[in-house]
């Protein structure tokens, strides 16, 4: 990945428009009440746009995003508030909205062909989205991800939580990489490359933050700022580095963990993760560089520190631990539902077939259909059985196998689980998340309360795996 040079920031996320809906009362005539209008739904129109991805002044690519933007609008709420979003697809190909890591209400997750019909062009969709926790979340299409995605079609949902921050200001950082060609334009000819969807996936070479090359952030001296990181890219795994500014580690996926200074001033975070972070701004400094340090290590973004240090009429709190989430957290493991879900395929891997469309098939006709990766010996649809069907409530006990040499990124739709354990070995941190990291050979154990009724899916989030075969989904009853 090159060194973006530099461009501001302005008229990015933090113009965003915030999508909180207000409560409407009742207007009184005479003894009989009426009921005032329902508030019209944040529109979001997935469509056409271009976007300076390469640099300030340089050639403008072509995209598709939300609103025409990239990242699409911020949208914010409140934490148990209901937000009526209409999706209008003016693309030329059908699309949703998946809200994710929301446990949202199953008609409304977004995934074509399982809970809902895909979108097609000039039509539209109600979604509407109740957020019981707070945290970061994001929106992107869950139909031909790997091409919708990988062309700009995403943006950010903040939940906001009650009562007094322990911070100054948030600030959204959503990182991407982009592949481009020599005209600086989307690398459309290899989309849906073979080699990607068996190998890492399909891996940039632009690395933009907030849909800019290298933005500088605006900023106090001793300013406290929550970072909300989000790693919105096809397949990349970012190393990304926060050196001076001492960030302590507050929430994971949108869920709060106890505080703990981030290891080496480092996060590594897959695709589709979450991360929050708090970092107070020294009073003498007058930059700090954010870096991404997976291979060579290059400045992403910056802070440029300008004006009179902040002075505040009211401390902040000394605590900065996020209050809990509503999270059914009781597992019961005792009387858990075990459901492997052991992965194989793709390049110099031993999966030497794989069942497809209900009929065993061997490698050379596994990779002619588009299908070189399997969950539990099945390359997976939305048309094939669900995985499992658990009552809801009970807690569902999931050991994930990597049997292949690459990393994946596993997401499940509609619940956090609790990451139980590594390798056999129990994990370091107490973590919620909806997107967990497994390296190759690895085993990562998940449990979770399926609490939420309907039909979800299960998948890896490096979007090549999942439409070549790494998918599957569950209902709860």
């Amino acid at each position: 990945m090159r060194k973006s040079v530099g461009i501001t920031r302005r008229g990015v996320l933090l113009s965003g428009t915030g999508a909180a809906m207000g409560l409407m009362l009742p207007a009184l005539v005479g003894r009989a009440a009426v009921r005032a209008a329902e508030p019209e739904p944040r529109v979001l129109s997935a469509r056409k746009g271009r976007a300076a991805l390469w640099e300030t002044d340089g050639p403008l690519t072509d995209i598709w995003g939300y609103d025409g933007r990239v990242p699409g609008p911020l949208l914010t709420m409140q934490q148990g508030e209901t937000l009526e979003v209409r999706f209008k697809n003016e693309l030329e190909q059908p699309s949703t909205i998946h809200w994710h890591g929301i446990r949202i209400e199953n008609a409304y997750d977004g995934v074509a062909g399982l809970t809902q019909p895909a979108v097609e062009p000039g039509e539209t969709f109600d979604y509407r989205i109740k957020a019981p926790d707070a945290g970061t979340y994001w929106y992107h299409p869950h139909n031909r991800s790997w091409e919708q995605l990988a062309r700009g079609l995403y943006g950010v949902l903040v939940v906001e939580e009650p009562g007094q921050k322990a911070y100054d200001r948030d600030v959204v950082l959503a990182f991407d990489d982009w592949r481009l060609d020599e005209a600086r334009q989307i690398d459309v000819a290899s989309l849906g490359a073979m080699h990607d969807w068996a190998h890492a996936g399909r891996l940039g070479n632009v690395l933009t933050v907030n849909g800019q090359p290298y933005p500088r952030f605006p900023a106090r001296p001793g300013e406290r700022l929550r970072l909300r990181v989000v790693n919105t890219a096809n397949a990349r795994i970012l190393t990304i580095r926060f050196s001076g500014l001492a960030p302590h580690l507050v929430a994971l996926d949108g869920q709060p963990i106890a505080p703990e200074l981030l290891a080496d001033e480092t996060l590594v975070i897959s695709p589709s993760q979450r991360a929050d972070l708090m970092v107070d701004l020294s009073a003498e400094a007058k930059t700090f560089t954010i870096e991404e340090a997976s291979g060579q290590p290059f400045a992403a973004c910056e802070f440029v520190l300008d004006g009179d240090p902040v002075a505040r009429t009211t401390p902040l709190p000394e605590d900065i631990s996020l209050p809990a989430n509503p999270l059914p957290t009781a597992l019961d493991m005792d009387g858990a539902l075990t459901q492997d879900l052991l992965m194989e395929g793709g390049a110099m891997g031993r999966m030497s077939g794989a069942m497809l469309k209900g009929e065993q098939r061997g490698m050379r006709e596994l990779v002619d259909a588009g299908k070189v990766w399997s969950f539990n010996g099945i390359a997976g649809s939305h048309e094939d059985p669900a995985a499992f069907t658990v009552a809801r409530g009970r807690t569902v006990r999931m050991p994930i196998i990597n049997d292949t040499r690459w990393p994946h990124a596993i997401h499940v739709h509609g619940h956090h689980f609790k990451v139980v354990s590594r390798n056999g070995a129990a994990v370091a941190r107490e973590e919620w998340r909806d997107t967990v990291l497994a390296d190759p050979g690895e085993r990562v154990e998940i449990a979770f309360v399926a609490d939420n009724p309907g039909k979800w899916m299960v998948h890896c989030h490096m979007l090549e795996h999942q439409v070549a075969g790494m998918m599957s989904w569950f209902e709860v009853t």
